[in-house]
């Protein structure tokens, strides 16, 4: 009964970002970004429910995109992939090797991200997918937004629907109003499988810094996430500094 609660719970939330963002209209072929995370795992399975029973007609195209890291994971995660949702893509690639070449030691993710991102746009193109589904959640958005802040002296965030190249192709996130504790308790649920990320970054990033700093301040109030959360989207501009820096 309760995982019956919780799944109504968390359907609610993405049909809400769904709709508040009019990320999905008829006819959509929407490319799905996946990881072999729970939160792209999330996300495939939650679009495919989503499609059965919606109102209007859409098709998915899952694509993982390998860095190239010993220790792939892309058999794997094709077969889990194939065999619940139907064929997955699977592009090889160096990315991953490449950022964390001896010529690009400060900055290994960005690059990595970069590349990735670029190549997705690249199959969007190819595959006729005017939009890419990506499983960044609200804590994702919470932690970029301080990213941006304290790595790049800018204040901007991961939006949920959001245009490239004057509208030809758009990113959403349809996860955007789910916390990550949401997604694990889908991921527990539906047993989804573990896929150990062989990226050697991994847990080691400015995001994982990022992290620590705001589960930190989580614990000392449960409202200072909704409230960041809600800040975003309440930004008084007669009251910040003027581009003069």
């Amino acid at each position: 009964m309760k995982s019956v609660v919780k799944l109504k719970k968390i359907n609610r939330a993405v049909g809400k970002a769904i709709c508040d963002y009019d990320m999905i209209q008829d006819g959509d072929r929407i490319m799905v970004g996946v990881s072999g995370g729970k939160d792209s795992l999330a996300l495939l399975r939650l679009l495919s429910d989503i499609r059965e029973r919606a109102p209007v007609k859409f098709d998915l195209f899952p694509v993982y995109i390998d860095p190239g890291f010993r220790g792939s994971i892309a058999k794997d995660l094709e077969s889990s992939v194939n065999h619940i949702h139907g064929r997955l893509r699977v592009d090889y690639t160096d990315y991953g090797l490449l950022a964390h070449s001896d010529s690009n030691r400060e900055n290994p993710c960005f690059l990595c991200s970069r590349l990735r991102r670029k190549r997705l746009f690249e199959i969007a193109s190819d595959e006729g997918c005017a939009k890419i589904a990506l499983g960044h959640h609200k804590d994702d958005i919470i932690e970029t937004l301080f990213i941006n802040m304290c790595y790049s002296g800018r204040i901007g965030t991961m939006k949920p629907c959001q245009d490239f190249f004057g509208g030809e192709l758009t990113i959403i996130r349809p996860l955007a109003y789910l916390e990550k504790s949401e997604i694990l308790k889908l991921a527990a649920i539906f047993d989804f499988p573990d896929f150990v990320n062989p990226c050697p970054s991994d847990g080691v990033t400015k995001r994982s810094n990022i992290r620590i700093f705001l589960n930190n301040l989580y614990k000392e109030n449960r409202n200072i996430k909704g409230n960041l959360f809600r800040a975003m989207a309440n930004v008084e501009m007669d009251y910040l500094l003027k581009n003069t820096l």
